[in-house]
């Protein structure tokens, strides 16, 4: 079993499309809606498999941050489940720029949700463990 849900804002001076590209610019979601909400529209996009954090994947080992990401995930699992929240601007040009609190990004941050009955293998495959910013062993995608 396996779920992601991204969901963040859109606030009233930014583009719906542009919040949209700053999603997909991540991640391969299966379904993304609109929500229209007081005081902000939200953007809520989820898929059911695994692949679509492929692009995340990758952009983890292009800007050397897999062991700060593997650190977030791994203090903010509980349970099945580990969260962490990602700049929108950042996004939107194609980075993946972590977010510890909701004022790093101005719009408001990506807040990205993973569920998995192997939460634990996902977490090894997404972010490994590193020796000197190196993976020690890169993993296949998990069966979820």
């Amino acid at each position: 079993m396996f779920m992601l849900t991204v969901t963040c804002e859109i606030r009233p001076t930014e583009d719906k499309d542009k919040v949209v590209k700053a999603v997909t610019n991540l991640f391969n979601l299966s379904k993304i809606e609109i929500i229209e909400d007081y005081p902000y529209n939200k953007l809520v996009g989820e898929s059911d498999k695994i692949e679509s954090l492929v692009k995340l994947h990758r952009l983890l080992r292009q800007e050397r941050i897999l062991d700060a990401f593997r650190n977030v995930l791994l203090n903010n699992k509980a349970g099945n489940t580990t969260e962490f929240k990602l700049n929108k601007q950042s996004a939107y040009v194609g980075r993946a720029t972590l977010v510890t609190l909701d004022s790093e990004s101005p719009l408001g941050p990506i807040v990205v949700r993973i569920v998995s009955d192997k939460i634990d293998e996902v977490i090894d495959w997404l972010a490994p463990k590193t020796v000197g910013g190196h993976p020690t062993q890169e993993r296949s995608v998990p069966k979820v």
